[in-house]
């Protein structure tokens, strides 16, 4: 599953799911660019590790995805986007009726609007090359809900109904769009909260884990960065040209029960 040649652009990259995904591209031959809102050494040196160690183009540029003209500027600054992974996010907890209106407007911003501004400009680009990939990280969030997360809900849905209308708008070109929807994964983020959580129960690691973590993922296992960036990897392959307008979920079995 080669992506030599390809330019990938991958939201929110510096760390988690998206800095996964950005590897498993320059694995495959992508030349990558990383984004996130922060401008820091730690950040170009992540580009520069990345194309140190595979040889691919690799460079950070910033931009706060709340912003539409910063998430417009992205992908010109990019230059080219043959693929484009749309994969940002913020999370929030409340009741609907304490719900902050900042951080409704934020994740509503982050999670969804980056990801309509980012395709409207990737789209001609992938037009001119004649080849493209649209993926965006959902959620199991984005097919079914929790309480208390109404704004994430709402925007992973809404990612999961935009990825299925940018399908049916290129349908009949070389363009595919697609979402991933994963279930808890095991990133830098979640494992910070498990020493809490153990104290919060008075459980061990395991136990706190497959009991109270991964209570709605069936697998009772954390899905990882690395099979996150391999599933999009084959999105973005010959073999899933076909394959376009869907979820594919990694999430356990979470939307099977």
């Amino acid at each position: 599953m080669s992506l030599k040649g390809k330019t990938a652009v991958v939201t929110g990259s510096n760390s988690g799911i998206g800095l996964g995904i950005a590897w498993e591209m320059a694995r495959a031959g992508a030349d990558v660019v990383l984004n996130s809102f922060t401008d820091r050494q730690e950040d170009h040196d992540l580009a520069r590790q990345i194309a140190a160690e595979t040889g691919v183009a690799a460079r950070y540029v910033k931009a706060d995805l709340s912003k539409a003209a910063e998430c417009r500027d992205l992908i010109q600054q990019a230059g080219r986007c043959d693929i484009l992974v749309n994969n940002a996010g913020i999370q929030h907890v409340a009741p609907i009726d304490e719900f902050p209106v900042d951080k409704w407007d934020a994740i509503i911003a982050i999670n969804l609007n980056s990801a309509f501004h980012t395709t409207a400009v990737a789209l001609p680009m992938m037009r001119e090359a004649g080849w493209g990939r649209v993926v965006n990280i959902a959620s199991a969030h984005g097919l079914t809900a929790s309480p208390y997360k109404s704004a994430y809900v709402a925007a992973k849905h809404g990612i999961v109904g935009m990825t299925k209308t940018v399908a049916l708008e290129t349908a009949q070109e070389p363009i595919t769009a697609n979402a991933i929807c994963p279930g808890y994964v095991l990133t830098p983020l979640v494992e910070a909260q498990i020493p809490d959580t153990m104290e919060k129960y008075g459980m061990g690691r395991e136990e706190v884990i497959k009991t109270v973590m991964l209570e709605r993922q069936p697998s009772r296992e954390f899905a990882t960065v690395e099979q996150l960036g391999g599933t999009a990897v084959f999105l973005c392959s010959d073999a899933a040209a076909q394959i376009t307008g869907t979820t594919i979920s990694v999430d356990g079995g979470w939307t099977a029960l």
